[in-house]
């Protein structure tokens, strides 16, 4: 019960790794802020949390528009004085080849990618320094300088690497207020996945197998607890080893 008495909110809680990250913090004491932009989800996993004796709150949010992360956050703020984790997980995964590439589809990637990010770390800090809470990014290995693969993940690999910029330069200017650290997960078993023949990254990852949205969950909660208390800027890889190859 690492996160008794917290307060936790996590994006894209309605689905894949963000789904899983949420059962685990409510799993472990906390109470957990779900936002997702699908309400049937949304309400079941708050059914899910509260079955096994957890607590849970759902907004349903588009977060592609700052507007409407500014209006969630004051929506938040007239329940909660203050947050102890924000842990921004909402993201696509789109792919495109350099010529296939238009304003929409960039702006499709980015303003979930990166720019939920980017705004919802700015509406929501003043909460989280009133806690000196946390922040956890999910980024990918797709945007590690390390890490330069296939040949259409010119939006998403730059999506991630801003991430990572991002919340670097965040642990730097909130040092000693609001701790920032990024999860980089490689390949993981989620529904993000329309083409379950995963035996196409057979040797692809060193560890012999997929991740799965467990293990991320775990690397999230490890960043947001009080084993991780001097650590900020982190940069903390997922993959089994796959950046390495």
């Amino acid at each position: 019960m690492r996160f008794s008495g917290k307060r936790v909110l996590v994006t894209g809680a309605t689905s894949g790794m963000g789904r899983e990250i949420a059962l685990s913090f409510a799993a472990e004491g906390a109470e957990v802020i779900c936002i997702g932009r699908n309400a049937q989800r949304g309400r079941e996993i708050i059914a899910s949390i509260e079955a096994k004796g957890g607590r849970g709150k759902l907004y349903v949010c588009e977060l592609s528009e700052e507007r409407n992360i500014q209006d969630l956050q004051k929506q938040v703020a007239m329940e909660y004085d203050s947050l102890d984790v924000l842990v921004n997980c909402a993201g696509v995964w789109k792919t495109y080849l350099l010529e296939q590439i238009t304003q929409v589809s960039f702006d499709e990637v980015f303003k979930i990618n990166t720019g939920s990010v980017v705004f919802m770390t700015k509406y929501f800090m003043n909460m989280l320094e009133k806690a000196k809470g946390c922040i956890v990014n999910i980024a990918s290995v797709g945007g590690l300088q390390s890490k330069i693969s296939g040949r259409s993940q010119y939006l998403y690999g730059a999506s991630k690497a801003a991430v990572i910029q991002f919340s670097q330069l965040c642990a730097l200017n909130y040092a000693g207020k609001v701790r920032v650290n990024c999860v980089c997960p490689g390949l993981t078993d989620t529904p993000i996945f329309t083409n379950r023949d995963f035996s196409r990254f057979k040797g692809q990852i060193p560890m012999g197998r997929m991740g799965t949205p467990e293990d991320q969950a775990s690397a999230v909660l490890f960043l947001s607890s009080e084993a991780a208390g001097f650590i900020t800027g982190a940069v903390l890889t997922v993959d089994g080893g796959a950046s390495l190859v």
